[in-house]
């Protein structure tokens, strides 16, 4: 004989009805669920730096990758390395200009604030220069001075006392 059960108003043929599940607090649900393995978390992620040796090395091994002419062996290379393409081509750009400190890691972040007696001196440095420029007009007003005095016939005094 056939059992028949009516699931949502449709009679089923074959068929066992089963009891819905219990209903669970979630401190039941909480204590059966498996521990969560402990989670490292960084406090602040570190950016790699590389030195100009290992650059030099890693541009070295990609160019024997290359000259061996095997299918992917920089693909396999960059991989076992964790590094990217465009990183090589910087390296490589760094090193073609001739760069020799292309290769050294450069210091990011803001840059360390101006030293305040350095704008000052180069205030100074200006300022002297604006002087410098205002004598040079004066002396010549002066020269010209001079020679139409000597041709009018008039005296001229050496020393600026007689004036």
């Amino acid at each position: 004989m056939l059992s028949s059960s009516k699931r949502n108003g449709v009679a089923s043929r074959g068929s066992t009805k089963v009891p819905p599940p219990s209903p669970r607090s979630a401190n039941q649900v909480r204590e059966e669920a498996p521990a969560a393995p402990p989670a490292e978390v960084v406090e602040r992620a570190q950016r790699r730096q590389f030195t100009a040796e290992y650059k030099a090395r890693i541009l070295r091994e990609v160019e024997q990758a290359l000259a061996s002419g095997e299918q992917g062996a920089v693909g396999a290379l960059l991989r076992r390395e964790g590094l990217f393409s465009s990183l090589i081509s910087s390296w490589r750009a760094a090193r073609d200009r001739g760069e020799l400190a292309g290769l050294t890691p450069k210091k990011r972040g803001r840059k360390p604030s101006r030293n305040p007696l350095t704008a000052e001196n180069q205030r100074l440095q200006r300022h002297n220069a604006h002087l410098e420029k205002e004598l040079e007009k004066a002396r010549i007003v002066i020269s010209v001075q001079k020679k139409l005095s000597s041709l009018l016939g008039l005296p001229i005094a050496d020393d600026p006392e007689e004036m």
